[in-house]
C-alpha cells in the first residue's frame, strides 16, 4: 500500500493529522492539473490555480463527512470532478443576473476595439456532460477524467477499472458526442 492511500485510509477514518499529511503529497499534482484545466479556459478567468486546488481539497478530505478513496486514481478522479464541479459553479455564477449575466466585461485600455467575446463553452460542455452520462456514463466519465483533470485515456481508464482499449472506445465516442452537441445551434 503506498503512503498516499494509507494516509487516505487513514483520513477517511477521521484521523486530522492524516489529512493535514495528505496535502504535502498530492498539492503539486492537484496544481498542475489545475494549472491545465484553467489554462483551457478563456481569457478574463478570475480563479487561480491555487484557489481551484484549495477548495477542490477542501471538498475532497471533509472531516465531517470523511470519503472512502480506494487509491490514487480514485481521489484523482474524485479531484477531477471536484474542479468541474467547481469551474461550473464559478461559470453559472458569472452568467447570473447578480454576477453580470449578459454584461460584457470591457478592458478600458481596449474599449474602442472591444467586440463580443467568444461564448463561455463551459457551461455548454457541462451540458453536454450531462447529457452523455445519461447515454453513456462510463464515456462521461472517461471525458471529465480527460477534460477536468488531464489525465491521458491510459489513466483515465486505470482509475475507472477498466482495460486500455475500452477506454480509448469510451474516449473516442465521447469526443465525438461532446462535439456534436456543442456545435448545435
Amino acid at each position: 500500500m503506498s503512503e498516499v492511500t494509507s494516509i487516505m485510509a487513514a483520513a477517511a477514518g477521521g484521523d486530522p493529522r492524516a489529512v493535514e499529511q495528505l496535502l504535502p503529497l498530492v498539492y503539486q499534482e492537484l496544481r498542475q492539473l489545475a494549472a491545465a484545466r484553467l489554462a483551457r479556459e478563456n481569457p478574463g478567468q478570475t480563479l487561480e490555480a491555487t484557489a481551484l486546488v484549495h477548495e477542490a481539497y477542501l471538498r475532497l478530505v471533509d472531516v465531517e463527512q470523511p470519503q472512502q478513496f480506494s487509491g490514487r486514481g480514485h481521489f484523482f478522479a474524485a479531484a477531477a470532478e471536484a474542479m468541474r464541479r467547481i469551474l461550473v459553479e464559478n461559470a453559472r455564477r458569472k452568467h447570473s443576473l447578480k454576477g453580470g449575466g449578459a454584461m460584457i466585461r470591457v478592458d478600458l485600455q481596449q474599449a474602442a476595439l472591444a467586440i463580443d467575446p467568444e461564448p463561455d463553452d463551459l457551461l455548454a460542455l457541462e451540458e453536454a456532460l450531462i447529457k452523455l452520462a445519461g447515454e453513456d456514463a462510463v464515456a462521461a466519465e472517461v471525458a471529465k477524467l480527460r477534460l477536468f483533470a488531464g489525465l491521458t485515456v491510459d489513466d483515465a481508464a486505470e482509475a475507472l477499472g477498466i482495460s486500455r482499449t475500452t477506454g480509448f472506445r469510451h474516449w473516442t465516442y465521447a469526443r465525438a458526442y461532446l462535439q456534436a452537441e456543442m456545435n448545435r445551434p
